[in-house]
């Protein structure tokens, strides 16, 4: 989040975000994420109160291929699974960042969910925090191609 973007969200967790951010603005990461523009995918016609929120008007695809078309910073999805869906359906993701946490919660909503477009992915950068969360840094690669799990 060191970089200037723009983010892209589903209805329900631009809904979690604007009831959380623009109110604990000392909180590490608020800043950019209050300065963003958030564009927030909705079928319906929400309230945007959060400050520099823009409702995509239309298919949220359509959308989402029109902004990218525009100058303009990097544009992140944060969770928003079902939007994710939709994305990945149109070949608009160019880069999953997935951030692996060392917990175990044993429920949740699954980031790819039954009706996911298998898709194979090839690892370009990752790291391990000081906390020990794995940050895999992924680009799209075509079919899937299984293989083996051995090491290098």
């Amino acid at each position: 989040m060191s970089q200037p973007f723009d983010l892209v969200l589903g209805r329900r967790t631009y809904d979690i975000f604007a009831a959380h951010w623009p109110r604990a603005t000392e909180e590490d990461g608020a800043k950019p994420l209050n300065d963003a523009t958030k564009y927030v995918a909705s079928r319906s016609r929400p309230t945007l109160d959060w400050r520099n929120s823009v409702l995509i008007e239309g298919d949220a695809a359509d959308g989402v291929a029109a902004l990218k078309q525009e100058d303009g910073p990097e544009l992140q999805v944060h969770g928003s699974g079902n939007l994710i869906q939709t994305l990945l359906r149109q070949n608009l993701v160019d880069e999953f960042r997935l951030w692996v946490f060392p917990v175990v919660l044993g429920s949740g909503k699954r980031l790819f969910s039954a009706g996911a477009v298998p898709a194979g992915l090839k690892l370009v950068d990752n790291k391990v925090s000081t906390t020990g969360v794995v940050i895999g840094t992924y680009e799209p690669a075509g079919q899937v191609v299984t293989g083996s799990f051995a090491l290098d």
